[in-house]
């Protein structure tokens, strides 16, 4: 196996993170920062935000509520990235993913991304002003089209 190396301004070394570590350190699901696409002349929409992640299909699934105040309406069709970072055993790791959301209400409930979310477990966090049963959530898997791991080289 081939591990790139590279040097961050600060002078902190860095390899790739290989898919087997990759897929350890992401779990079955945990927390990260999705950012959407938007016009040239707007930053990306980014949000922290809990996912579950099925390792053997390289897939993040999403709940995402969209109160009315919000703009995700305007952007959930852009392409997104997907980014889950953190301190393990005194490493830095991190994870960027690419691609776009497909919503799983469109899916027949036997589908087999239907059935992934299922399987994952995505931690619930409460930072609404409301009670979590007065909100409406829409199921989400990101449709990958790239996936890469860095670690803080030791």
């Amino acid at each position: 196996m081939i591990r790139v190396v590279g040097r961050s301004m600060q002078g902190l070394r860095w390899v790739s993170l290989p898919p087997d570590e990759r897929n350890e350190f992401l779990g079955d699901g945990g927390i990260g920062v999705l950012s959407f696409g938007t016009d040239t002349d707007d930053p990306p929409r980014s949000i922290p935000i809990s996912y579950g992640y099925a390792d053997e299909t390289e897939q993040f699934y999403f709940r995402l509520s969209f109160p009315p105040e919000t703009s995700k309406a305007d952007v959930i069709e852009n392409p997104v990235s997907f980014v889950v970072f953190g301190n393990e055993d005194g490493q830095w790791k991190s994870v960027v993913a690419t691609g776009r959301l497909q919503e799983l209400s469109s899916l027949p409930s036997e589908s087999a991304a239907v059935q992934r979310m299922w399987a994952v477990s995505i931690p619930t966090v409460e930072i609404f002003d409301q009670p979590r049963e007065d909100i409406s959530f829409h199921d989400f898997r990101l449709e990958t089209e790239s996936i890469t791991g860095r670690q803080e080289s030791t």
